[in-house]
């Protein structure tokens, strides 16, 4: 357990960053305020938001805990950042800043449909009701042990404080406790590694010579073309799918686009955000190696302990006064950045999209440059805050549903893909080709989801999977990661075979 004394650190922390949150209540007097904080926020500010989303609770303690067990091959997800970075600046902020929705998806109604725009704003909705749900269960089961909380009041307290900020001040209170969070996250992932080199003996290069001498420890995995497992080149390929969908499909992203003062701002934003990332995952992955390092010296880790909990466990009995309340506070701050995010995005989706099946003015009046009547406006905005607060509940109650039930987690991280399933492809779709109608896409969806479910859901050797047609083939030879890399080839190219067959396409 913490002290008191890292205790009060925690509090404070938690108290600081609510009431930055708060404070900026006064700027949010609009839909689109609550929506876009304006669209003046500096390209730097917004990157760090992105940062802090990047970054979550789940990041913070599950990277380190893959290094301590294994190698780095993890961390090649990240050296793919950079070019999506490049795909997204180059052809997806201008696109998206073109627009007159503050929705990622307006560009799917324009080309497919209206049943294109709600679905992929429904889905994305639901996913991250879900990831709220993943990451204040994950946090509160870490956090617990350390300060002796309760679970259900830390998941209920901590879903409490993101709301009550993000309800009052929009997605600008969002960046703004991001960019505070951002600059925990890094200071502490930075204390926590320096004090390792300095308990560890012989520093840098007894991490460096005791991790080398187990076998293939800093390995980036095989380097052979073998999408089957988790080689170098699979985990490249699915970390540009899954980077390219949260810079180009993922309304979170999308919205902070909205928030910058230009699109050139925009565009550094998510330079700052990917290149940044970098850095800060490799010291993680570098926090667990140094770990195993530290209690192979030592011995002093007790057995049985997971590996998710080896950090807590050095923060808990290893850190000095303070400093572990500054690592606990880390810990909340990548979940808080996560979660605040999530809720913003989704009530601007549920605004900007959902609510045109009742009323039509975002598609016939656009909100810019025209705007609702003030009346329509001040609807609008208690829209927002109400799904607000029910996105919340929501994601609360989806943690402490979890709390009795690990295989919920895991299946949670199954069907997150298939929540996702077909909205990459169909933006890929909106911007790369000139498909129009409601056929093609919706049978690439059908089929892309077909593939994920195959690839992702179905369990790898079991019997389900033998009867199948051609299931038992994809086991084979791709790993499950690889669903939402198929999935999204599947769309497209489905898409365009089906459009390609022209009485069909009439």
């Amino acid at each position: 357990m913490v002290s008191g004394v890292d205790i009060g650190v925690v509090v404070v922390y938690l108290l600081a960053v609510t009431w930055i949150g708060c404070r900026l209540a006064g700027k949010t007097r609009t839909s689109r305020d609550f929506m876009t904080a304006g669209g003046g926020l500096p390209g730097w500010v917004v990157g760090l938001s992105i940062v802090g989303t990047f970054v979550s609770s789940i990041s913070f303690i599950g990277n380190p805990g893959k290094t301590f067990s294994g190698n780095w091959n993890p961390f090649v997800f990240s050296l793919s950042l950079p070019y999506a970075a490049l795909v997204a600046t180059v052809f997806f902020v201008p696109w998206f800043r073109e627009g007159d929705s503050c929705s990622a998806y307006e560009r799917l109604e324009q080309r497919f449909g209206t049943w294109a725009r709600v679905y992929a704003a429904l889905f994305n909705v639901l996913y991250h009701i879900g990831r709220v749900g993943v990451i204040l269960f994950a946090v509160s089961v870490a956090v617990s042990a350390l300060l002796d909380v309760p679970l259900p009041i830390l998941i209920v307290g901590l879903g409490v404080l993101v709301v009550v900020y993000t309800l009052l001040g929009g997605i600008e209170a969002v960046i703004w406790t991001d960019v505070v969070q951002s600059c925990i996250l890094v200071g502490g992932t930075l204390v926590c590694a320096g004090l390792l080199l300095w308990k560890i003996e012989g520093g840098l290069s007894g991490v460096l010579t005791t991790a080398a001498a187990d076998s293939g420890r800093f390995s980036l995995g095989s380097m052979g073309l073998d999408f089957s497992q988790r080689s170098f080149w699979m985990m490249l390929v699915f970390g540009f799918f899954i980077n390219v969908q949260n810079f180009a499909a993922d309304q979170t992203y999308v919205q902070r686009y909205f928030t910058a003062a230009s699109t050139d701002a925009a565009r550094r934003s998510v330079w700052l955000g990917a290149i940044a990332y970098l850095p800060i995952s490799a010291v993680l992955f570098f926090i667990g190696s140094a770990m195993f390092v530290y209690y192979t010296q030592t011995g002093t880790l007790p057995e049985g302990t997971v590996n998710d909990a080896v950090l807590p466990y050095f923060i808990a009995t290893e850190l000095p006064t303070g400093v572990a309340g500054l690592l606990v506070a880390a810990i909340l701050a990548a979940a808080m950045s996560t979660v605040d995010s999530s809720l913003s995005s989704s009530a601007t989706l549920l605004l900007c999209d959902v609510r045109n099946l009742f009323r039509q003015r975002y598609r016939d009046e656009p909100i810019v440059p025209a705007g609702p009547s003030a009346a329509e406006d001040a609807a609008d905005l208690r829209f927002l805050r109400l799904t607000t607060v029910v996105l919340g509940i929501a994601g609360v109650g989806a943690a402490i549903a979890m709390i009795n039930s690990k295989q919920m987690l895991d299946v949670w991280w199954r069907i997150s893909g298939t929540l996702s399933g077909g909205t990459l492809g169909l933006l890929l779709l909106a911007r790369f080709t000139r498909v129009r109608g409601a056929l093609a896409p919706g049978l690439g969806v059908m089929a892309g989801i077909v593939v994920i479910t195959a690839v992702s859901l179905i369990p790898h050797g079991s019997s389900l999977a033998s009867r199948l047609p051609g299931v038992a083939w994809l086991h084979e030879h791709v790993d499950p990661l690889m669903g939402i890399v198929l999935g999204t080839l599947t769309v497209v190219l489905t898409c365009l075979a089906v459009a390609a067959v022209r009485p069909v396409q009439r």
